[in-house]
């Protein structure tokens, strides 16, 4: 069966409070402005939509000490990004030619 995206998105964009135990990716790197930045790239670029590439804000991902993170699916492909240039070359080499980007990768949960 044919996913209804080529890719699906996920973007953390959960908040925890300044005081908490663990750290939260919507705290770092402004991850709701990220994933807006995102967004409108994959729309800009043509890569929006069913049969392409879905970009979704997502609770915890329950990886945040590597974060911010994103998961692209259907892989499963787990990365971390610092500004809006990895998210760039997440979008230009995986979204746009299926290409993963090694430097930018998470270690897969064991």
């Amino acid at each position: 069966m044919d996913s209804f995206y080529k890719y699906h998105v996920f973007f953390c964009t959960n908040q925890r409070a300044p005081d908490a135990e663990r750290p939260s990716c919507g705290r770092r790197c402004d991850a709701e402005r990220m994933l807006d930045y995102t967004k409108k790239r994959v729309k800009t670029l043509g890569l929006a939509g069913p049969g392409n590439v879905r970009i979704n804000k997502a609770g915890c991902l329950d990886r945040c000490e590597q974060g911010p993170t994103v998961v692209v699916y259907p892989e499963g492909t787990w990365y971390t990004y610092f500004d809006e240039a990895d998210l760039d070359e997440i979008v230009d080499s995986h979204l746009k030619d299926g290409k993963i980007v090694e430097r930018l990768l998470i270690d897969q949960p064991s």
